[in-house]
């Protein structure tokens, strides 16, 4: 009895007062209720669930959580207690953290503006017509995944990332340029350790090496805090990181492990062997050939139908 006296004093004289003005505010919002309120409260529940699909594997989306639940305590605390120094604190620094908000959460909005605006199906603005052949990317796959598969042997660390709708002319600057024919003698050079270019990133475009050592974005999504394992550096990071800023296909062998990953769309896919690989980077990159095949599931699909395998040849 006492502890409730107590409850009953910290939260007022009129606590039943504001409850019961509390439960007719509700009685009010509901019996005017109609198809309009139904699509208002459908079109906030899209805009959130969009805009956590697009912050997800994010720090943000923590921190989202963690802010999220703080004003929901505030806001019960507030109208429910007879708190005016708080109160007043409150509403006093709100403004200053709703101006706040762009800078805390920059690079995740960043990010999330580019995953908009690399959405295939609306991306008109950003398709250009290749001028490589079905024929000429299969070949170049093919020599990708048998040079993949002796770096992983050798266990000699490389990172290539193939070029699709949208330029990396920004990153193309910052390596040697080449413009050499994909082969895997050209990317076994590239990659030997101790070399001048094994450090960075080989850029592929129109089936064609532009450029190698390449500096490449770091990803800081936390994917790869998430992973059990630490075997995975620089390399697994710059591979997200540039997956997460374009709509590019990054394929990363470890140096330490020699396991053989693919990053798309800041995701990555892991422990492939070369007949994985090849199918993997076949369903990527040949599904966007074809009009309207070009998400992800169809890739999935694909993927998963896929029965052909890449000839083998002699390792050397």
């Amino acid at each position: 009895m006492k502890i409730n006296q107590v409850i009953l004093d910290l939260l007022g004289k009129d606590y039943h007062a504001k409850m019961e003005d509390l439960i007719n505010n509700l009685l009010f919002i509901l019996q005017r209720f109609n198809w309009s309120s139904v699509l208002d409260i459908v079109l906030v529940t899209i805009v959130f669930a969009s805009l956590l699909f697009l912050l997800r594997d994010t720090e943000a989306l923590v921190l989202m959580r963690g802010v999220f639940l703080l004003v929901i305590l505030i806001t019960l605390l507030t109208s429910l207690v007879n708190l005016p120094a708080f109160t007043w604190l409150v509403n006093t620094i709100t403004p200053a953290l709703i101006f706040a908000i762009p800078v805390i959460f920059a690079p995740e909005i960043r990010r999330a503006l580019e995953r908009v605006g690399r959405i295939s199906d609306i991306d008109f603005l950003s398709r250009r017509n290749s001028r490589s052949t079905r024929e000429e990317t299969e070949n170049m796959l093919k020599a990708l995944t048998r040079a993949a598969g002796r770096l992983s042997e050798r266990r000699h660390g490389a990172l290539i990332v193939i070029q699709r709708r949208q330029y990396l002319t920004d990153y193309l600057k910052t390596g040697v340029p080449l413009n050499a024919e994909v082969t895997p003698e050209l990317l076994l050079q590239i990659f030997y350790p101790n070399t001048p270019l094994h450090d960075g990133a080989a850029i592929i475009i129109d089936n064609r090496v532009k450029s190698a050592s390449c500096v490449m974005p770091l990803s800081a999504s936390g994917v790869l805090n998430s992973l059990p394992e630490r075997t995975m550096g620089l390399r697994h990071r710059a591979a997200l990181g540039i997956s997460e800023v374009s709509d590019a296909i990054a394929v990363v062998v470890s140096e330490e492990t020699g396991s053989i990953s693919i990053a798309h769309d800041g995701r990555l896919i892991r422990r492939l062997d070369t007949d994985r690989l090849y199918n993997s980077l076949h369903a990527f990159l040949l599904n966007d050939a074809v009009p309207g095949k070009n998400n992800l599931s169809t890739t999935l699909k694909s993927l998963v139908k896929r029965k052909s395998k890449p000839k083998q040849e002699d390792k050397s």
